[in-house]
């Protein structure tokens, strides 16, 4: 029988071992480390690229995804590396808590989207791993590392530790009290509105989306989360400068079904069942697609949509959606919003894979002006210099690695590459 080598949840990426470990405790993770010379930890298989891939070992957090402890006096729930979001969610809607934000998907796991820095939507809305306020991980050396807020600087600089510092097997999360969201979707926005407007539409609601597929001068939808105060009925404005409210509810790209979408409509409901774009018992997004996005400076996001506009006669016909979402600014050093409040341009492509890596240069190069940083575990092409002049904290992020993972156990091409600025053996 042949073996069977994984693929990623979109199926581009095929990885390169079949000796995929899952352990179930703590010490067989310690075990497995101290065992093998090279290994990935592998999460949900959300990224679009190499971060977790590896050609001689990985080790699934799969069955490392159980709750460790909630502590309400605290506001603080610790949790196994491998639990995804939507595991979590309503676990901490029933005792009273919720987390301050959702990715679009509650599909991925907690460890993988802190250390790639994703991230929800909300002008003053931190990316997931802003809530982190401890985070255990075992290092090369098969020591246990634990790191909390009082640790200063060096915790800010392992948060967001793209794989690379060892295996992340808990994560202690800041919570605030539960709440209720109502969403609304504006249809057919013009954008010339986007030119005085942007900041006031984006911060509309708690979480402000904005879908468009390049070819109009429309933004397809608008899609407004507002958080609601306890017995609050749901306000929107019938039309958003010109666009008109939805009367059923939509999926982001328009042709698909909104079966899988969260409910619309204005309907209250908590939290997890909203701030997300998709509910957890469906297939999440397009399903077989791509994915790249760039993070730019807030100020600078109606330029630089219309520096992407220029090529939009290029890109349109390979995309099924793009997405603009605001996240506040953090002190994470790796982190694509490190002291930069930003927007995000993240772009489902249709999984044609060659057309797709040719036009990202493109993309980047119209987006060069506003020193755009890729997200982490999407499709991107910036070289490692460009990168090294863009996140100021890189050497001292390549420090901890040399405390943490003096030898490479943990590193693999796509380190290797963006951090060290090394060809591919």
């Amino acid at each position: 029988m042949d073996p069977i080598f994984l693929k990623n949840w979109a199926e581009n990426l095929q990885y390169n071992t079949t000796n995929v470990h899952y352990p179930e405790t703590v010490e067989e993770v310690q075990q497995l480390i101290k065992k093998l010379s090279k290994m990935k930890a592998l999460g949900s298989r959300h990224s679009f690229n190499s971060i977790a891939d590896n050609d001689q070992n990985l080790i699934s957090t799969q069955k490392l995804n159980k709750i460790v402890a909630l502590d309400k006096e605290q506001s603080t729930v610790t949790v196994e590396g491998g639990m995804k979001y939507g595991e979590l969610c309503e676990y901490l809607h029933e005792n009273g808590f919720a987390l301050h934000n959702l990715a679009s998907l509650p599909h991925i796991s907690i460890a993988g989207s802190i250390s790639t820095a994703t991230h929800g939507s909300g002008v003053e809305n931190g990316n997931l791993a802003s809530s982190v306020s401890g985070i255990e991980f075992i290092n090369a050396k098969g020591e246990l590392i634990q790191l909390s807020r009082e640790d200063g600087d060096v915790f800010n600089g392992a948060v967001v530790g793209l794989g690379a510092l060892g295996l992340v097997t808990k994560v202690t999360l800041d919570l605030v009290p539960t709440f209720e969201v109502a969403q609304v979707v504006y249809r057919n926005l013009p954008m010339e509105a986007l030119k005085d407007n942007f900041n006031a539409i984006m911060s509309m609601g708690y979480s402000v989306s904005l879908f468009l597929d390049w070819k109009t001068n429309l933004i397809n939808e608008v899609w407004v989360k507002k958080k609601l105060q306890k017995g609050e009925t749901p306000d929107f404005p019938k039309e958003l400068f010109g666009a008109p409210m939805a009367s059923e509810n939509v999926h982001p790209v328009e042709s698909i079904s909104a079966e899988s979408c969260t409910e619309q409509l204005g309907i209250p409901g908590p939290w997890y069942d909203r701030l997300p774009h998709f509910k957890m018992e469906f297939q999440p997004s397009a399903g077989k697609e791509l994915q790249s996005e760039y993070f730019i400076p807030f100020a600078k996001a109606y330029e630089a949509l219309m520096a992407v506009n220029e090529i939009a006669d290029q890109i349109s016909p390979h995309l099924f959606i793009s997405e603009i979402r605001a996240i506040k600014g953090d002190n994470l050093w790796m982190s694509t919003c490190y002291q930069q409040d930003s927007v995000a341009i993240h772009t489902t492509w249709k999984q044609e894979i060659p057309e797709v890596m040719a036009l990202l240069p493109k993309m980047e190069q119209k987006l060069a002006p506003f020193n755009p940083k890729p997200h982490w575990g999407k499709l991107f092409t910036i070289p490692y210099e460009t990168l090294n002049e863009r996140y100021s904290r890189m050497d001292d992020f390549k420090g901890l690695l040399e405390v943490h993972d003096p030898n490479g156990k943990f590193r693999n091409d796509f380190i290797n590459k963006n951090i060290y600025g090394l060809k591919s053996v």
